[in-house]
């Protein structure tokens, strides 16, 4: 068993979920991916990973849907730290543990997250001095969300995701969040029932919607709510019609908008203010719509090292 030596001083790191405000999907590109065009908003949801140097590699993982998450060579924070160990040279092997706090394979990029953190948290543990500019090439290799979790904020992405450019966003939004039931809604499945229902029609090059940049510059919660947009929705739903149900309970609820979160399943719900996600959260809860509820706001901080480890 990986043991950690105890003369070694560890750092945490602490990575925000995403939501996509905007998922346009675009043609099919040679390398088998589509061409996207989303604006991305980090929210208050959060994994911590702690790096520290240890007699061999190895992960541990706790908290929300612990079980869920690989810790072998696949694990994708893992794969963080051995992708800037060779870049940063000659470094000690580390032990990450991850406390998770984001729904695993629920479209709000917990994996994603968790690759962002171990960077900032073995770029600072290892003295490499990288920063986030020169780590963002490490980022894209690992996935397409990792490089806007490094930064945070709201930011639109483009390519696969992974080419970031920071959107001026005014205010805060608030979200309530309801997981659902992944099983038999992967991202790949998701894209290719997409295909399907788009068999029939040219697909055009995704852009930013003029409307979504003057919502989020604005700052209006109710402007913000008429653009929310996901091109992936009707196929996620398709898949998985429960979605549905919850995106109308809220919608009759009060929530000013509802949208499938990246590829799904977590449906992201937008508030009028704080009072009413909790308000709307209650009734979610008191209707049995739904058991499993996170409520956050955003736009939050992209990956960054905390003073401690949560002890819980």
């Amino acid at each position: 068993m990986t043991s950690v030596l105890e003369t070694t001083a560890a750092v945490t790191a602490r990575a925000p979920a995403k939501v996509n405000l905007e998922l346009g999907v675009g043609p099919l590109r040679d390398d088998g991916y589509h061409t996207l065009s989303t604006v991305y908003q980090a929210v208050g949801v959060h994994d911590d990973v702690t790096a520290a140097i240890a007699d061999e590699w190895g992960v541990s993982v706790r908290g929300r849907d612990a079980e869920l998450v690989p810790t072998d060579e696949s694990n994708l924070a893992l794969r963080a730290a051995r992708l800037l160990a060779e870049r940063a040279g000659d470094v000690e092997p580390v032990h990450l543990t991850i406390h998770k706090g984001i729904p695993v394979a629920g479209g709000m990029a917990g994996g994603s997250a968790d690759a962002a953190a171990a960077l900032i948290a073995c770029d600072a543990l290892w003295g490499s001095g990288l920063g986030k500019d020169e780590l963002e090439p490490l980022a894209a290799q690992l996935g397409a969300d990792v490089p806007f979790l490094l930064h945070g904020g709201t930011a639109v992405g483009s390519g696969r995701g992974e080419l970031i450019s920071p959107v001026l966003a005014r205010g805060t939004y608030h979200w309530v969040f309801v997981p659902t039931d992944s099983e038999g809604l992967s991202t790949p499945q998701v894209y290719r029932t997409f295909d399907e229902l788009n068999a029939a029609r040219e697909i055009d090059e995704p852009r930013p919607s003029p409307d979504m940049m003057a919502a989020l510059r604005n700052g209006d919660a109710e402007a913000l709510a008429a653009v929310l947009s996901n091109d992936l929705q009707p196929a996620a739903i398709l898949l998985q019609p429960r979605i549905d149900e919850i995106i109308e309970s809220a919608m009759g609820f009060g929530a000013l908008a509802a949208i499938v979160s990246g590829s799904g399943p977590t449906v992201a719900l937008l508030a009028d203010g704080q009072e009413g996600a909790i308000d709307l959260s209650v009734a979610l809860a008191a209707s049995r719509t739904a058991e499993d509820i996170l409520r956050a706001s955003g736009p939050v901080a992209g990956a960054h090292v905390i003073p401690a480890p949560r002890l819980t």
